[in-house]
């Protein structure tokens, strides 16, 4: 399999993710939805993500990721196409919730295939592609989908993801693989695995990628609604193009590897860029959107590099298989995810954007002391 089709499926299941987020205000007006009722449709697709992954990742001691992947991309491209037939919100929670069942199912695929097939430096550099990819996927799905539903119905989207979806799955139909599960070490149970996934220092790194996506996702998630309500934006375009900040941030992360060097490795490089999280963070407090937008995308910048980072930090020191590694990082990935979906949304409809950015600002400190306590953890 080519690595960039595989990057493209990669690009292409984030569109399923993140496309509902920059019409969140839209849908909450059609269906007469608070902005916590709205964030929902976000909250029911990363729950299984939480948990999910670690399922499929010990799924994948037993069969092919590349099968895997084929079987979630097509049912995805089956859900997007019933999603916009949808008459009650309800319907559209159950749907984004079975969603949420397959999303994990093929990015476990895609990062196990990845930690399969690259060692060394190659590995570092193929995880660096596959975050951009979902980068890409990321800040396109939401930008398609918010020009979509300005010009037509947001409908539109999903049925053209779903004929995507179905293409890239029926491709790579004829895909010949190495098949590396005979190769596997299967220890005997589950407990097994998991306590090779958190041995040593690992779990402070995994707690602190939870706290850094719950920081991320809360603020993108409610995004339209600050710039709604804060600054006075009425178009879902415009809303859909200030995550170009979230493309710009993006753009760091091709200097992980630089900055790694810089710094003197990876985990000197986490500790810098929570600080800069944090400071990103407090910059969001100011009522000049321009300034709002550059601490935007440092906050996003920061993000990326600690997602590069942390990921090929732990797949570097990890005494479990690749499946089990990155489908626990995912499960804790997308746990911060659900949570930042829904409760800072609650903060910030009862008592406004100040104190909804206090509540990041407070997580995001908490995660960074725990980079310096893994830190201190491997230096002894």
């Amino acid at each position: 399999m080519k690595f960039i089709h595989l990057l493209l499926c990669s690009v292409f299941t984030f569109f399923v993710l993140y496309g509902p987020q920059p019409i969140l205000p839209l849908l909450a007006k059609s269906y007469h939805l608070t902005s916590a009722q709205a964030g929902l449709l976000m909250t029911v697709t990363m729950l299984p993500l939480a948990v999910a992954p670690l399922v499929y990742g010990y799924l994948l001691l037993r069969i092919n990721s590349l099968s895997l992947l084929k079987i979630a991309l097509f049912l995805l491209g089956i859900s997007c196409a019933l999603l916009p037939l949808s008459q009650t919100f309800q319907q559209l929670l159950i749907i984004r919730f079975l969603q949420g069942l397959l999303l994990p199912a093929a990015l476990t695929a895609m990062t196990s295939y990845i930690g399969e097939h690259y060692r060394y430096s190659f590995l570092s550099k193929a995880v660096t592609s596959y975050i951009l990819s979902t980068i890409a996927g990321g800040f396109l799905g939401r930008v398609v989908s918010a020009s979509i539903s300005e010009y037509t119905h947001w409908q539109v989207y999903f049925y053209l993801l779903a004929i995507v979806l179905v293409l890239l799955s029926l491709s790579l139909a004829n895909k010949k693989v190495r098949d590396y599960v005979g190769q596997r070490n299967v220890p005997a149970s589950l407990k097994e695995n998991l306590h090779k996934v958190t041995k040593g220092s690992t779990l402070y790194l995994y707690c602190a990628v939870f706290g850094m996506f719950f920081c991320f996702t809360a603020l993108l998630n409610y995004l339209p609604f600050i710039l709604q309500n804060d600054y006075q934006f009425t178009s879902s375009k415009d809303i859909g193009l200030v995550y170009s900040g979230y493309l710009l941030g993006a753009c760091f992360s091709l200097l992980s590897t630089r900055l790694q060097n810089l710094t003197q490795g990876k985990v000197n490089l986490l500790v810098i860029s929570f600080v800069v999280y944090a400071l990103s963070i407090t910059s969001l407090f100011s009522t000049t959107f321009p300034l709002f937008f550059i601490g935007f995308t440092v906050f996003c910048g920061a993000m990326f590099i600690i997602h590069a980072s942390a990921s090929a930090l732990l797949n570097q020191i990890s005494y479990a298989p690749s499946s089990l590694t990155n489908g626990l990082y995912v499960s804790f990935y997308y746990c911060g995810g659900t949570l930042g979906s829904f409760l800072p949304g609650l903060i910030y409809q009862h008592a406004g954007k100040s104190a909804f950015l206090m509540t990041l600002l407070l997580m995001c400190v908490a995660s960074g002391l725990l980079v310096a306590k893994f830190k201190r953890l491997q230096t002894h």
